[in-house]
């Protein structure tokens, strides 16, 4: 990745890890399962490499981090399935699963916590929405900023200092791939997914409208402007749009209104006590890295096939740097 500027790596861990967690069949010598773990090392380092950062940030969903856009929307994230793995947990029951993978997240952070990676975890807030507040930390203001993650949520934060990693789908979004590959601008991007519906956190949107068709009807959404919903009720009622679609965002506007609350992050759901704790960790920042307790804890869990070479060199220039 080309780099003209200082460059921040800001990742959304649980991401990343729920993709060991899924995958990986890794057991440690007391038959515990640890994939996650391992796998998510794996690919700190690995992205590590791929972006080479002057600073690591790595955010965590807090405990009851839905709460505030539930309180919104009593649906949101509502009826979800059960995680699947794709590794044999017959042995297990659901809670034993769950507490698994409760035990390797916290052990992550144990980990992490032992070097220069500064990590987030806010009670009752989402990590979407410490990211975009990091994005726009002043700290950062002549930063580059690369959101790894494969959510799309994250579009909306593009601008021509930010980038999306999406390692899943082995892509780099910005502004410009985002209006060729959706035909949305970044800026707009809420607005049409709002439109559009997130089934994944069960937020329907208008029926049989997609961001295909957003694009198509709505193509003033591609413009480096900020529209919001009204503008988009003011070309429905236009006389000349008689198409049944139109009709039906004017008959959602409600649900568009509310789903936009909950998918913007222009605005991110944080509590001054939580701005001024995020603030505070970077006025203090102070790098350091305890290779023998993270080689110890790693030790411990039975975590020992990973590859950690780009990170340590990281570790070393971040500290480097920063004295």
């Amino acid at each position: 990745m080309e780099k003209q500027m200082k460059r921040v790596m800001i990742v959304d861990a649980f991401n990343q890890f729920l993709r060991g967690y899924i995958v990986d069949p890794s057991k440690n010598p007391n038959g515990n399962p640890i994939g996650g773990m391992r796998t998510f090392i794996n690919i700190m380092n690995k992205i590590t490499r791929e972006i080479s950062p002057d600073m690591i940030v790595v955010v965590w969903d807090g405990k009851g981090g839905s709460k505030k856009r539930r309180s919104m929307n009593k649906n949101y994230k509502a009826g979800r399935k059960p995680l699947r793995v794709n590794w044999n947990s017959d042995e297990m029951t659901p809670q034993d699963t769950d507490n698994n993978k409760l035990w390797q997240q916290l052990r992550v952070v144990e980990y992490l916590n032992q070097t220069p990676i500064v990590q987030f975890m806010e009670p009752e807030v989402e990590a979407d929405d410490v990211i975009s507040y990091v994005k726009n930390t002043p700290m950062f203001s002549e930063w580059q900023k690369v959101i790894v993650s494969a959510d799309k949520d994250f579009i909306q934060l593009l601008d021509e200092k930010t980038l999306l990693f999406r390692p899943i789908q082995k892509e780099v979004l910005n502004t410009n791939m985002v209006i060729e590959k959706f035909g949305i601008h970044p800026k707009n991007f809420a607005l049409a997914r709002a439109m559009a519906g997130d089934p994944s956190d069960n937020l329907p949107g208008v029926p049989r409208v997609g961001l295909g068709t957003v694009a198509k009807r709505f193509s003033f959404l591609k413009e480096d402007t900020d529209y919001f919903v009204a503008d988009v009720i003011h070309e429905c009622e236009k006389e000349e749009n008689k198409l049944k679609l139109y009709n039906n965002v004017l008959e959602s506007e409600n649900l568009i209104e509310d789903n936009y609350n909950i998918m913007q992050l222009s605005s991110p759901c944080l509590s001054p006590q939580s701005k001024n704790r995020i603030d505070e960790t970077f006025e203090e920042f102070n790098p350091h890295y305890n290779q023998t307790e993270m080689r110890k804890l790693m030790l411990q869990d039975g975590v020992l096939t990973v590859n950690m070479q780009d990170l340590e060199q990281k570790f070393n220039d971040i500290i480097t740097s920063f004295s």
